[in-house]
């Protein structure tokens, strides 16, 4: 099989109930739509609750209590020294493509180095190219712009404000401009695109100004990504390379809690920061014309940590064994080799922030994360102290309102026992964020994020 193309759009803040192919009644994405109609769409895929744990995992390879991002964090404005040590790491998705012989790109947010101490980060993460939002540097106001007049860094200009541009924009003309540069076919390309929408703060679009409540605003942010979807796949229609490219499109976790959305005649509030089935259960399209086949649903499951297995088999490239990444390939599902997931469990933990900063960096302020597993059908909550919480049937309860603990079916018993053998199996402690402390910079300031607190010099 001759290696794809991979783009990987990445959403930020989206669940399903917002996405007309998944059941959302307040609002049409034909783009995504027809994407889905084209390929593959999941069912049950899992993200983390929050950013920061979400981006990692997809970086790494690894869970949160192996990679110690259970937290999110928000390095260019936080700071206290933590970031992305790519060299921690035996594993990273820039890196891996970059070895298999890929050309490297990434667009949209970062958000997990502060590029005024490490400019030369997302070359050392693998990127050959880039255009990035910083993330909120501290001190520095402009730096909070994604959307209208962003701030944005590239390879070739420091981090400026470009006045009135929309950033979404400027993220998009760069990934059809990258995967055009490289659309002869001798090199492939992988571009990782993390999407700046739907997040907060919410904001008109250049295809709906007027739009003036948060409500309306939000629907305008979601069209809008429709919008870019359709603006890529037609410019990879045109270059003639849609059949040599996989396109993954995704989100790093439920919509904002303010927003309700409609599947049905459920009335879902966003699940982000929540290990609800709305908070980490998130959208995965698979689409790669020719080789996958259209119409699918398919109920397999699949976490981000396997995205790397994934991507690095379909280019060729061996990654660390099963010790250093937690997850596994599906290329054999997507390619129809195989007609199943070798997967019986997925995971997701690292909800509310819960992290200190002492004098040996961030921390995480608890041993054990709560967390939850689940199968094709059951569903564990695991509580701080390592015990069950909370088990349930998806497939009769999906707004998980009844435990079914001491449930005395069979099928029930059997995932029962295999959670808690999983349990069993994890490390007593969740590491901490990995990596080589920053020193402290002149722009660090006092800062209280629930229990997080330090000040500069700290």
């Amino acid at each position: 099989m001759k290696r794809p193309n991979i783009i990987l759009i990445l959403l930020d803040d989206l669940g399903k109930e917002w996405i007309s192919c998944y059941g959302a009644k307040d609002i049409e994405t034909p783009n995504i739509d027809r994407l889905a109609l084209g390929g593959i769409r999941f069912e049950n895929v899992y993200s983390m609750p929050q950013c920061t744990p979400s981006r990692l995992c997809l970086l790494t390879g690894q869970y949160p209590y192996r990679n110690g991002w259970v937290n999110h964090w928000d390095v260019p404005r936080w700071g206290a020294g933590a970031r992305y040590d790519v060299e921690a790491y035996p594993c990273n998705l820039g890196i891996t493509m970059r070895d298999a012989g890929y050309a490297t790109a990434a667009a949209g947010k970062w958000q997990i180095n502060d590029f005024r101490v490490e400019p030369d980060a997302m070359d050392k993460a693998g990127f050959d190219d880039w255009c990035m939002w910083t993330g909120f540097e501290a001190e520095n106001p402009p730096s909070a712009e994604r959307y209208w007049d962003p701030y944005i860094f590239t390879k070739d200009r420091p981090a400026q404000t470009y006045p009135g541009a929309f950033g979404p924009n400027m993220f998009c003309d760069f990934v059809i401009d990258f995967s055009d540069k490289h659309k002869d076919g001798n090199t492939p390309f992988f571009i990782y695109y993390p999407m700046v929408l739907t997040h907060t703060p919410f904001t008109t679009t250049p295809l709906e100004p007027d739009a003036e409540t948060n409500e309306d605003k939000h629907k305008a942010m979601v069209r809008y990504t429709d919008f870019l979807i359709d603006r890529l796949v037609s410019a990879l229609g045109e270059m003639r390379i849609m059949e040599e490219t996989l396109l993954i499109f995704t989100s790093d976790n439920g919509t904002v809690g303010s927003m309700v959305g409609h599947i049905g005649d459920r009335s879902i509030p966003g699940g982000k920061a929540k290990t609800i089935e709305t908070g980490v259960n998130i959208p995965f399209i698979a689409s790669w014309p020719g080789t996958i086949p259209a119409g699918q649903v398919s109920e397999a499951l699949v976490d981000f940590t396997d995205i790397i297995p994934t991507f690095a088999d379909l280019a060729g490239q061996p990654v660390p064994g099963p010790e250093k990444v937690d997850g596994s390939s599906i290329a054999p599902f997507l390619g129809g080799v195989e007609s199943r997931v070798n997967r019986d469990w997925i995971l997701a933990m690292g909800g509310q922030n819960n992290a200190k900063v002492s004098n040996s960096g961030v921390e995480n302020e608890w041993y054990f994360r709560d967390r939850v597993v689940r199968d094709e059908q059951y569903k564990l909550y695991v509580g701080t102290d390592r015990k069950p919480q909370k088990f349930i049937d998806l497939k009769a309860d999906p707004e998980e309102h009844t435990d079914i603990t001491g449930s005395e079916c069979e099928d029930a018993r059997s995932s029962r026992e295999k959670f808690e053998k999983l349990i069993s199996s994890w490390p007593e402690r969740d590491a901490d964020p990995i990596c080589t402390p920053q020193p402290p910079q002149p722009w660090d300031i006092p800062v209280t994020v629930k229990s997080i607190v330090w000040k500069k010099g700290q």
